[in-house]
């Protein structure tokens, strides 16, 4: 039964706390094997006045972003063309690949690629899954695309992979897996 505790400084969010727990009861699951209502997180929080690193008081750092919503979001205003909301997610050297897309630098190239592939596309999402590294946070989205080919035919149920690398609630990569090649020869 594993029991982690952990310190904070007294000033984050509920909601980054329950992130924050239930992120370190996955990574205890995964790790050790115990199931999730047999492990035990603690979060006791101090005072920035009890506290000093280097002789001074600190600060909580910085709430990120959940890297779920902010996927989700993006992926949302993408698929309804709205590219400034979009753009607000990116980071000024994000890149993005898709299948025969080589590597493709504005959201303004992705819709011009594209137009020649679909008149449109939309996502049915099953799975989103995070993973936390040291410098960088990715995200896996996976599901089916339906849409409709620029002749008119419609198309479902092609499966897709969106990968995300994220650094400071900003997207730096995409890069896109899907059947959509397959899909259009059948």
């Amino acid at each position: 039964m594993p029991m982690l505790q952990v310190n904070l400084l007294s000033g984050y969010s509920g909601q980054l706390k329950n992130r924050l727990s239930r992120a370190l009861t996955s990574v205890l699951a995964g790790i050790t094997q115990a199931k999730p209502e047999a492990i035990t997180v603690w979060l006791h929080e101090f005072d920035p006045d009890c506290y000093s690193r280097g002789g001074e008081s600190r600060t909580p750092g910085q709430e990120m972003g959940a890297p779920e919503s902010i996927v989700l979001d993006y992926l949302t205003a993408m698929e309804n063309r709205d590219l400034d909301t979009a753009r607000k997610h990116l980071a000024d050297d994000f890149v993005m690949t898709f299948p025969g897309s080589g590597e493709l630098g504005s959201l303004e190239q992705l819709v011009a690629w594209s137009k020649g592939r679909y008149r449109y596309v939309q996502k049915t999402i099953s799975t989103v899954d995070v993973a936390y590294g040291m410098d960088d946070i990715t995200v896996f989205v996976l599901g089916t695309l339906r849409g409709e080919w620029p002749d008119g035919t419609e198309f479902e149920g092609v499966r897709f992979i969106d990968r995300f690398v994220m650094h400071a609630d900003r997207l730096v990569r995409q890069d896109v897996w899907n059947d959509l090649a397959i899909a259009a020869s059948s």
